[in-house]
């Protein structure tokens, strides 16, 4: 269940993972390095994208002295939420809506029963829950709400997208133990 909580922070319901770098920190156009991921967000899922909608007008709201003390536009603003079907020429981004998340603190990665996994885990493909800070800026004259990445629960696997992902079991599940060059 997504459920939002502290008005700017949103924990989604099982959602897909693309462009992950939760396991190394990323830097962009030679910006400080960062950890971050690109949460798909099925366009079904009326609950998660209601809490994400509420926290980023929250975050406005608590960011009105960042906006000159007066309350924007939000159409004038730059705002996380954005439509995959509009932005993106990608099958994975299809009917869903997309929030790119990133963060210089690494996040804390757990499964489903609650136990820490390494970041690596992560893949862009498979299914998560994700832990969403949105916050308003005001930088160089771009004003907007970001997202925060927080932390990760690992759902289920998926399809990769992209990379290639092969866990391991797929290159050894049915292998006893021969070697391939017998």
């Amino acid at each position: 269940m997504s459920k939002i909580m502290n008005n700017v922070r949103v924990v989604t319901n099982t959602v897909r993972a693309s462009y992950v770098h939760v396991a190394t920190p990323q830097s962009i156009n030679g910006s400080d390095p960062k950890y971050s991921v690109s949460v798909i967000i099925d366009k079904d899922d009326k609950e998660t994208i209601a809490n994400i909608n509420k926290a980023i007008d929250n975050a406005i709201e608590a960011g009105i002295s960042k906006f000159g003390g007066k309350k924007p536009n939000k159409a004038a603003l730059k705002l996380p939420l954005r439509d995959g079907d509009v932005e993106r020429d990608d099958p994975a981004y299809e009917n869903a809506f997309f929030v790119n998340c990133n963060n210089k603190t690494q996040p804390q990665v757990i499964d489903a029963d609650h136990n820490v996994l390494d970041p690596a885990a992560i893949y862009s493909g498979c299914y998560v829950k994700v832990s969403i800070q949105f916050y308003a800026f005001n930088t160089n004259g771009n004003k907007g709400v970001a997202a925060s990445l927080g932390n990760i629960q690992f759902i289920r696997d998926g399809e990769s997208l992209g990379g290639g992902h092969i866990t391991a079991d797929d290159d050894f599940g049915d292998d006893e133990g021969e070697s391939l060059l017998d």
